[in-house]
């Protein structure tokens, strides 16, 4: 487990994944040309507006998981 730490709306956390999601991840943040911290933001936003459950690392963990899926063959 790789722990990072940002600031979500002026509130400082930290998230624990796998480096293999981080390595998802931190392509998804380059190609968008957003910072680390604002990325993550945008996808928070995103799961707190859809009213899910799922706690950030697990929202990030299903969302990069989807992420593969769009891109295999």
């Amino acid at each position: 487990m790789i722990k990072r730490s940002l600031s979500i709306h002026g509130h400082r956390t930290s998230l624990a994944l796998e480096a293999e999601f981080w390595t998802v991840i931190d392509a998804a943040v380059e190609a968008s040309g957003k910072s680390f911290a604002r990325f993550i933001r945008d996808l928070d936003d995103i799961r707190t507006e859809n009213g899910t459950e799922q706690n950030l690392a697990s929202y990030l963990r299903v969302w990069v998981l989807k992420r593969v899926q769009e891109h295999a063959p």
